[in-house]
């Protein structure tokens, strides 16, 4: 696609949730309930890295605690008081504060909306090819196909159905 076929600018709000909550297979994938993803940067065609305007309900959480060894990931915090789980502890986030994730550390991460108000942050992560992803707690884990789609086993190699 050429630069012309995006907008310059836009509204965050006008963009559609993605259609599907989540990529995880079950019994995973019910547990994003009251998780709403808008994909600023697929909006704009960006390639190397993506931008995601997210909300969590009171009770939701952004992810199954996770940890890439390939990619790199942000967010800021833009309205209420999520808490950070990582391999730390946990640690409460209030609105202009951020985080970073770097990759291969191991350390698992998520944020759980623990209050009784929507929290509402910006995620970034860039998009490097062969990515996987462990989840601590879970098991779970994930590779990146070279279509760019994720694909889920358990620890112990065997696949979820699709």
């Amino acid at each position: 696609m050429t630069a012309s076929r995006f907008p310059v600018a836009i509204d965050a709000e006008d963009i559609s949730p993605r259609s599907k909550p989540s990529n995880y297979p079950e019994p995973y994938a019910s547990r994003m309930a009251g998780r709403i993803k808008r994909q600023l940067g697929d909006a704009f065609g960006l390639e190397n890295f993506g931008v995601n305007l997210v909300r969590l309900a009171p009770g939701a959480m952004s992810a199954l605690r996770h940890a890439h060894a390939l990619q790199d990931e942000f967010i800021y915090i833009l309205s209420g008081h999520p808490t950070l789980i990582t391999d730390r502890g946990e640690t409460p986030l209030k609105p202009g504060m951020c985080a970073g994730f770097r990759h291969a550390t191991a350390d698992g991460h998520h944020l759980v909306n623990a209050t009784d108000e929507d929290v509402v942050y910006l995620e970034v992560g860039d998009r490097t090819p062969n990515d996987t992803v462990t989840y601590p707690d879970d098991d779970l884990c994930a590779v990146k196909d070279p279509s760019g789609q994720w694909r889920f086993a358990r620890k112990d190699g065997s696949h979820y159905a699709r």
